[in-house]
């Protein structure tokens, strides 16, 4: 409540001051810089803790007051600082996330692979709750993947995203009038329902996407050739079942993947595990995915009473798990 009355007061008082615009902070934001801290273990080595959360995006996450930055902009921050660092000597990615756009889960996916071959730095994933497409996508250049018992991953595909207004437009009595250069200049539009031709070339582009994501998993998995077949078909799989198939190396807890990082690294078992935040913590632990105070306090201006990735998911090729939204 203290909290409320305190941001009421502040923009009461940025009102009464007129036009004028003071660079006030109130919140730490991208402008604080990654800072090292400790959660566990005392060595001069370390391993270093990344989380994935959340959609997978290269968005910004503007809210009112204050912006954060997308997934993307924070991991690749976070791999440049610990590119620096030579005492790293794993990399743990905590992943919860059901996917996000293609691109910006395939530029995750070269970013890890990159810093990878530049350091030869070894990486763990630890999948949570959901680590499912792009979450699956940008694990793949781990050296071991270790999912919770209870994870949800899988779905292996990719999926179009068309938002369609055609119905309602009727219904209010709107049209709107187009004229185009090309007859495929305006293919996906929301006004309109698509023609044969156009949902034959959408799905051409759709399964060159998904081909792309199965050729990768083929890759780093070495899977055989009916599991492949079976990962194909976009389901997803519980944990135990995803280890039978060799989607994932081992079934475990975030304890059991950092036992691991030390074991493949040869590091001690009070091996110190860092992570990189942009404010302090009290009490912190392995379990905490923000890197700024108040990123978890998301709440927009308006509510539509909507989940808030149906209505920011721009048309557009996903490697998502819609569910897990």
């Amino acid at each position: 409540m203290r909290y409320r009355y305190f941001i009421g007061a502040v923009v009461a008082a940025l009102v009464l001051s007129g036009c004028a615009s003071p660079k006030i902070k109130l919140f730490s934001d991208t402008s604080f810089p990654l800072q090292e801290y400790t959660l566990q273990g005392t060595t001069k080595e370390k391993i270093l803790l990344i989380n994935v959360r959340d959609i997978i995006t290269t968005k910004p996450n503007e809210r009112l007051l204050r912006t954060f930055p997308s997934m993307v902009e924070e991991l690749v921050a976070q791999l440049q600082l610990a590119e620096k660092d030579p005492n790293i000597k794993a990399l743990l990615l905590k992943v919860e996330s059901p996917g996000g756009s293609s691109t910006a889960s395939d530029i995750l996916y070269h970013e890890i692979m990159a810093y990878k071959e530049r350091t030869k730095v070894k990486i763990v994933v630890a999948m949570m709750g959901v680590a499912a497409s792009g979450g699956y996508y940008v694990s793949l250049p781990a050296d071991y993947i270790l999912a919770h018992p209870t994870t949800i991953t899988g779905s292996i595909g990719v999926i179009l995203i068309q938002p369609k207004v055609v119905g309602l437009m009727e219904k209010v009595g709107l049209q709107i009038e187009t004229n185009k250069s090309g007859r495929n200049k305006d293919m996906g539009s929301p006004f309109r329902l698509a023609s044969t031709d156009e949902k034959a070339i959408f799905q051409d582009i759709t399964d060159g996407l998904g081909k792309r994501f199965l050729n990768l998993v083929a890759k780093h998995r070495n899977l055989e050739p009916m599991v492949l077949k079976n990962a194909s078909t976009a389901r997803v799989y519980l944990a135990e079942e995803a280890r039978k198939m060799g989607l994932i190396d081992a079934v475990g807890y975030l304890n059991d993947a950092i036992q691991k990082a030390q074991e493949m690294t040869n590091l001690p078992a009070n091996a110190r595990v860092v992570t990189y935040r942009r404010s302090e913590y009290p009490d912190d632990t392995l379990y905490n995915t923000s890197t700024t105070q108040w990123e978890g306090n998301r709440k927009a201006l308006f509510d539509l009473g909507l989940p808030e990735a149906m209505t920011s998911l721009p048309t557009g090729f996903y490697y998502l798990w819609a569910p897990g939204m």
